[in-house]
């Protein structure tokens, strides 16, 4: 059996379909209140992610600081994270004069609102002096501050104590410090890093 729809009941099931839509006018409105919202989110969200930048690329040296480490005790070789403020570039090689070319040689470039600086240098300087190349970009190295690990796991005396890294644009700092037994650094998130002894 088919039941014929009447007139009335037409009119009925069109109005129901008509409330359950939505009109152009409700999603205009909502938009709007997106942008706004959106509007107003916008400023937070972008200081997280500067932020977010800073604490990423601090990661990633103290990363590179036991990766460095970890390679000169495992091949008995001495490697040296040199670090080369003014190009924002640094990375982890072989030091020169063991091997013609590191096959594992990383370098990486720094993030755009991310600046890099030392506080406090040793009175030594890394010596210069090199037998051979370690690797393609072994020579513009050379002069670079770096930070020496030895096979034995520590780091060597003339390392710099103490890695400062800045949003270029805000008030955001975080000291990349070498600890007091000399076997690894770490991140310090305080004003400034506690006083070595």
């Amino acid at each position: 059996m088919t039941m014929l729809l009447t007139g009335n009941n037409q009119h009925r099931n069109i109005r129901r379909l008509r409330t359950q839509a939505f009109t152009l006018v409700e999603l205009i409105l909502v938009m709007v209140l997106m942008l706004v919202v959106m509007s107003i989110a916008a400023p937070s969200l972008s200081k997280f992610f500067k932020g977010r930048n800073l604490d990423s690329e601090a990661r990633r040296i103290v990363a590179l600081t036991r990766y460095g480490q970890s390679r000169a005790v495992s091949e008995g070789v001495p490697m040296t994270l040199w670090i080369n403020p003014k190009q924002g570039t640094y990375g982890v090689t072989e030091e020169a004069g063991y091997n013609d070319i590191d096959s594992k040689e990383l370098q990486f470039d720094l993030a755009q609102d991310v600046s890099m600086e030392f506080a406090d240098m040793p009175l030594l300087l890394p010596t210069t002096s090199r037998s051979g190349a370690a690797g393609p970009n072994a020579a513009s190295h050379r002069k670079a501050p770096m930070i020496r690990f030895t096979p034995d796991g520590y780091i060597g005396e003339t390392s710099p104590f103490s890695i400062v890294l800045r949003e270029t644009k805000g008030s955001e700092v975080l000291w990349i410090t070498q600890t007091t037994n000399r076997l690894n650094y770490e991140i310090e998130t305080n004003a400034s890093p506690r006083v070595r002894r």
